[in-house]
């Protein structure tokens, strides 16, 4: 058989989805006629649907090689390079497809799902390094400049912020593993004056939130437990979907807030000398959980719990 006859039956075969017979006459007419693009270029082809992909690609070099000014060179190696999901020099190949030839509409839907495709990877990127890299400390300047300011002893608020930071981040690792947080008071206990076989750094408060009486019967026990441990400071964490009562983000005026429909959790900071209250709002990208920025709220307006630590009338 001539070279032709023997492409006009891969042709035939690759049709009928039979790429592997489809190969093989391909292979015969190249040994026929082993500088002819178009037969490398089906080659390929075959190569690509039977998953033989570094043949494949090796073809659609060979494409290129043998005719330079011709999109179908390109086109394959642009779908080989897909497939191989290496969407960056897929992409390239592509566009030097159509730069051969402007008004090729399979290239130019090929670039444009392909455009997406890497945007939406590049996000993907993003998204998963924010996951992996928390670092809220730049975030909490204005509120180390307070702390400062209060307590007066660059060693103490020092601490504090630390205290704050650590909390807060292990809050949203937690968070980002299993799109929750129990609700917990974590204590920062002297360590010179505390009996820590007695009073544990985190106090579970599960039940806090599920009416007024709960809520009404768990501060004054916290507020012991500050006294008694010889805490410095508190951080409160509650999840905002376990939160019956008090529903601080409900209400209109000064009780509105702009993130009040998300979904996220409370950090509520008590120390004698200062009060904070953040909300770190959640929301769910490229099937991943992931939190914002925290955002400061009026703790006169949105307390989560009152006061736990008698307010200090002098600087300490």
């Amino acid at each position: 058989m001539s070279a032709e006859a023997l492409k006009d039956e891969g042709n035939s075969q690759f049709k009928a989805g039979k790429y592997l017979k489809a190969a093989a006459l391909y292979t015969q007419a190249i040994k026929l006629q082993p500088t002819n693009a178009t037969l490398y270029s089906n080659r390929s082809a075959a190569f690509l649907h039977l998953v033989k992909l570094t043949k494949a690609l090796a073809d659609a070099d060979a494409t290129i090689s043998l005719h330079p000014d011709w999109e179908k060179g390109y086109f394959r190696k642009g779908c080989v390079l897909e497939a191989m999901h290496r969407y960056d020099h897929a992409l390239s190949a592509f566009q030097l497809a159509l730069l051969r030839n402007p008004h090729n509409s399979e290239v130019s839907s090929k670039i444009k799902r392909l455009s997406q495709l890497a945007r939406e990877t590049k996000r993907l990127l993003q998204v998963d390094t924010l996951r992996s890299n928390i670092n809220i400390s730049n975030l909490f300047q204005p509120f180390q400049s307070d702390l400062n300011h209060k307590c007066g002893q660059h060693q103490t608020s020092q601490e504090m912020f630390s205290f704050v930071i650590e909390v807060i981040e292990s809050a949203i690792k937690v968070w980002h593993d299993t799109s929750a947080v129990p609700p917990r008071v974590h204590f920062l206990l002297d360590k010179l004056k505390t009996d820590t076989d007695k009073f544990a750094p985190v106090v579970n408060i599960d039940k806090a939130f599920e009416s007024p009486d709960t809520h009404r019967e768990c501060y004054p026990y916290l507020r012991q437990y500050a006294v008694d441990s010889y805490s410095k400071a508190a951080c409160m964490i509650a999840p905002k979907s376990s939160i019956s009562y008090p529903q601080v983000w409900k209400g209109q005026g000064s009780r509105k807030w702009k993130l009040a429909q998300s979904d996220g959790f409370f950090v509520q900071f008590e120390s004698p000398m200062l009060r904070k209250l953040w909300f770190v709002p959640s929301s769910t990208e490229k099937g991943r959980t992931l939190c914002k920025n925290p955002e400061l709220l009026d703790i006169s307006v949105h307390e989560v719990v009152p006061r736990i630590f008698k307010e200090a009338s002098v600087v300490i």
